[in-house]
């Protein structure tokens, strides 16, 4: 079986469900993680999905997925406008990064616009909700092979 695909969340999403619904969405973090697994799954792969509303821990769990992951699907959730820690980060890890996004970062508050994530992301998935993350599994796992 090939290596992981590692799924990172950033800050407050450990909320989901309960945080705004009427712009991230009723499904938990469970829910999503579930959905994330039996994509992964399908696809031949397992994955590694952690939360953090810690900078610095996200950072670690990035340069870990540069010796255990085949690919990385990150939602950076608002580290992605304010952190060149995590951008530095995932231009050094080494395989494909996918950039995940519940909402659509472009049709909202003009901050919301610039993400430092993206100049590292081989690509970015958003504003499917939940299903986000699942599109951007299907992404890491094409780019992974």
């Amino acid at each position: 079986m090939p290596k992981p695909i590692y799924v990172l969340s950033g800050p407050n999403l450990n909320l989901l469900g309960t945080r705004e619904p009427e712009i991230y969405g009723r499904d938990t973090l469970e829910d999503v993680r579930k959905r994330c697994e039996a994509r992964a799954t399908s696809l031949g792969y397992e994955i590694v999905f952690r939360q953090s509303n810690h900078e610095g821990e996200l950072v670690d769990w990035i340069q870990e997925a540069r010796e255990k992951a085949s690919a990385l699907v990150i939602n950076p959730a608002a580290y992605g406008h304010t952190s060149v820690a995590l951008l530095d980060a995932l231009k050094a890890v080494g395989v494909p990064v996918v950039e995940c996004h519940l909402s659509n970062p472009a049709a909202r508050e003009a901050f919301r616009h610039h993400s430092y994530v993206s100049l590292a992301a081989t690509g970015l998935v958003s504003g499917f909700g939940a299903a986000s993350y699942e599109l951007a599994v299907e992404a890491a796992a094409g780019l992974a092979r």
